[in-house]
């Protein structure tokens, strides 16, 4: 990561411990949007961090501004900085005018309504992907009601007619591969926060009089977990450097597969080591481990990336296969 890199990480970090910790994470479950804490990631400009200076934004590193998507799944995503700032660049490539305030994306089969849109109660633009075209919606242009969600995340039900500023998607821009994108990174970051906890109670807690870090079996579980988070952050990561290259889909899509996978044996873990304590709604435990499972089914679980990444392999050929899995030429 550059110098600049290096900074931008370190100033969403601080972000985060003071105006977007777990407490406001915790509130966001129960529908309480952190404003103040909306105030400060828009003063520090990193809903913009993905657009390119002839675009409004200031050309930083794609890799390194979305590895922001990933500090912020390391503190639980308690605010939608991830779905504004690819909003914005859905926005900023099809020539439509930027989000105002939190924004969210989402894909409409339809051409008039989805269901599950993140953050669609507070958002204050919508830009939705329908037909061939991107969408730019007002608060004002769309009817948003509730949708359940068994994480605590806000999924809301929107449907509009005909309104909105629309123009055609670019070129390159898949936006179901953007949200698998979003997804993977907040996983890998949530992953790593897992970890540090499991480690910590693993440390804390005594039994028999030493701590259960001590046991062999203990051991043995948080070397799975960790093992998993290590996977998830290199898969997640190379898809980011993948982003807007030539093979950006099938890192993706395997970016998406590898950290879903990582999810579900990582959070059974988590939850075996901290035991009762785990379910407890004081403890931080499940604003993390619900959201993973709800992570890894939206814009596509394990199985729909991989059964795509087959697909894709097979019209390669067999001479095309190894340079296809591996991105270097034969």
């Amino acid at each position: 990561m550059s110098e600049t890199g290096d900074m931008l990480a370190a100033t969403a970090t601080r972000l985060f411990e003071t105006s977007l910790n777990e407490d406001v994470a915790r509130a966001s479950r129960r529908g309480i949007f952190p404003t103040a804490g909306w105030r400060a990631i828009e003063d520090a400009a990193l809903p913009l961090a993905l657009l390119g200076e002839d675009e409004g934004g200031f050309g930083f590193d794609l890799a390194e501004a979305l590895d922001l998507i990933r500090i912020g799944g390391y503190f639980a995503s308690p605010a939608p900085l991830g779905e504004t700032m690819l909003a914005n660049l859905l926005l900023a490539r099809a020539g439509l005018p930027l989000a105002e305030g939190p924004a969210t994306f989402f894909v409409s089969d339809s051409g008039n309504g989805a269901g599950g849109v993140p953050w669609a109660r507070h958002a204050g633009t919508l830009v939705a992907v329908c037909d061939g075209r991107v969408v730019r919606l007002a608060v004002s242009d769309a009817e948003i009601a509730p949708d359940f969600s068994a994480s605590g995340l806000a999924r809301d039900l929107v449907r509009w007619s005909g309104a909105g500023e629309a123009a055609p998607l670019p070129d390159g821009l898949q936006p179901r591969a953007l949200g698998a994108l979003l997804r993977a990174l907040e996983i890998a970051g949530a992953l790593e926060r897992l970890l540090e906890l499991s480690v910590r109670y693993a440390n804390e807690r005594i039994q028999f009089g030493r701590p259960i870090g001590k046991l062999q079996a203990i051991q043995q579980q948080l070397a799975v977990l960790a093992t998993q988070a290590a996977a998830a952050r290199a898969a997640a990561d190379f898809a980011a450097r993948a982003f807007d290259g030539r093979g950006a889909l099938p890192a993706i899509a395997a970016a998406k597969s590898r950290t879903g996978e990582a999810a579900g044996v990582a959070a059974a873990i988590a939850h075996q080591v901290h035991g009762a304590i785990g379910f407890t709604g004081e403890h931080p435990l499940h604003l993390y481990t619900l959201a993973l499972w709800a992570w890894r089914d939206e814009f596509g679980a394990e199985a729909e990336w991989e059964a795509w990444l087959g697909a894709e392999a097979l019209t390669h050929g067999g001479d095309g296969f190894w340079p296809f899995v591996t991105g270097v030429a034969a």
